[in-house]
C-alpha cells in the first residue's frame, strides 16, 4: 500500500510529492458512485432547450452522450485517477422550471480495486458543460453548481450517502 502523507491526504507521499495512489493491494468489488450538479439559465433559455428549439439541436441529448463520455476520459483528465473498466454510465438531465434550468445525475459502476466518484463528478460537469456550450449564444449568464457526490458505495470505506 502506498504511504499517506501527514496531512492525511492519500495523493502525497511522507515527503510532499504527489503521486498515484497503489492500489494493488485492495480487494476487488462492485463500486457504484453517484454525483448531482446543475445549470441555470434565464427563463427563455430554458424553454428554447425544453421544448427543443435549440439551433443547435438536441441539447439534452447531446449532453447525456458528452456526460458518458467524459466518465470515459476520466483518467485522461484529472492527473491522478486510475483508468478504470466501467461497466456502466447512466446520465440523466431533467429540466426543472423552478431553477430555472437543468439538473444533472450520473451514475457510474464498475468492479475493481478503487471508486468511481471522479467519473460520475466528470460527467456531471462535461454534461453541465456541454449544455452551456450549445446554449450559450442566447444566454452567457448561465452557472453551473451543486456538483457533489451524493452517493458511494463498495470498498473499504462503505456505504456514503449525501444528506
Amino acid at each position: 500500500m502506498s504511504e499517506t502523507h501527514a496531512s492525511g491526504l492519500t495523493h502525497f507521499d511522507t515527503k510532499g510529492d504527489a503521486h498515484m495512489v497503489d492500489v494493488s493491494e485492495k480487494a476487488v468489488t462492485s463500486r457504484v458512485a453517484t454525483a448531482e450538479g446543475w445549470i441555470k439559465m434565464a427563463p427563455a433559455t430554458f424553454d428554447i432547450i425544453n421544448e427543443g428549439r435549440a439551433k443547435k439541436g438536441d441539447v439534452l441529448g447531446v449532453a447525456r452522450l458528452a456526460g458518458i463520455m467524459g466518465a470515459k476520459k476520466c483518467a485522461d483528465l484529472i492527473p491522478l485517477c486510475h483508468p478504470l473498466p466501467i461497466t456502466k454510465v447512466t446520465v440523466e438531465l431533467t429540466p426543472d422550471a423552478t431553477l430555472p434550468g437543468v439538473r444533472v445525475e450520473a451514475t457510474v459502476k464498475t468492479t475493481g480495486q478503487t471508486g468511481v466518484e471522479m467519473e460520475a463528478l466528470t460527467a456531471v460537469n462535461v454534461a453541465a458543460l456541454t449544455v452551456y456550450d450549445m446554449s450559450k449564444a442566447v444566454d452567457k449568464a448561465m452557472e453551473i453548481g451543486g456538483i457533489r457526490v451524493i452517493l458511494k458505495d463498495g470498498g473499504k470505506s462503505g456505504r456514503y450517502e449525501a444528506k
